[in-house]
């Protein structure tokens, strides 16, 4: 196999794993708090010697998230929280702390704030949130703080990665902070709003037909460069 085929792969590859990024995207343009990854290409280059050019091939192997607001729709919810500016959601999962921006919660049969998963929401001290419904109409400020009829009751903890290139998405709309987090600064929360999905279909279907027509290309070049091989190896052999 010589080194056109080996770079032709290595893009086939690269733009089969885009496509499945853009996939992902698309499917989940719907689901609250989800934000849309995009495919991040590195060029590996090898010295093949003094007598040869160097050969350069690319691959697709890390998922970029994008962080821009989605839009805030009103659902009136008292339990619907929403992040205006950047920050997430702290909850507990069977693996550990995990961040969301998926902030459709309500509570569980103790009481407990959970998200649409079961998972516990967490105040800044990283401890359940209690939500007593019966104490009276329940209030949430701007800095998550909770209030149920006059009495203060909690607060909601908003966090941001320490290490924001260190933030990997762990499923859907849940992330992991491998180096920690802090208490985020800016961030507004609104009670009563979900944070829709950042994805715009169209520009991620234009993007699909674009990667499509490449990966098309690209195929087309190795089924000639293949036939182009077996004539060779034809000729030869007669």
């Amino acid at each position: 196999m010589d080194n056109a085929t080996y770079a032709a792969l290595t893009r086939q590859t690269g733009l089969l794993q885009e496509m499945q990024v853009i996939a992902n995207n698309v499917a989940n343009s719907a689901t609250t708090g989800f934000r849309a990854e995009q495919a991040l290409f590195a060029e590996h280059v090898s010295n093949l010697g003094a007598d040869f050019p160097s050969l350069s091939m690319a691959t697709a192997r890390i998922a970029n998230t994008l962080t821009a607001q989605g839009v805030l729709q009103q659902t009136g919810a008292p339990l619907d929280l929403a992040i205006e500016g950047e920050g997430f959601f702290l909850i507990q999962t069977p693996q550990g702390e995990r961040l969301t921006r998926a902030g459709h919660f309500g509570p569980n049969q103790n009481g407990d704030l959970v998200n649409a998963d079961g998972h516990a929401v967490l105040d800044a001290g990283g401890a359940p949130v209690f939500v007593p419904v019966d104490a009276g109409p329940i209030k949430i400020g701007a800095d998550g703080t909770i209030s149920a009829g006059n009495q203060l009751v909690g607060q909601i903890g908003v966090v941001v990665p320490v290490n924001p290139l260190g933030l990997s998405r762990e499923g859907g709309t849940v992330f992991v902070a491998e180096d920690g987090v802090n208490p985020a600064e800016n961030a507004r929360v609104l009670q009563g709003y979900l944070e829709a999905s950042n994805v715009n279909p169209t520009l991620e279907i234009a993007r699909m037909i674009e990667v499509q027509r490449a990966y098309e290309l690209g195929q087309s070049f190795l089924d000639k460069e293949d036939e182009r091989i077996r004539t060779v190896m034809r000729t030869l052999g007669q």
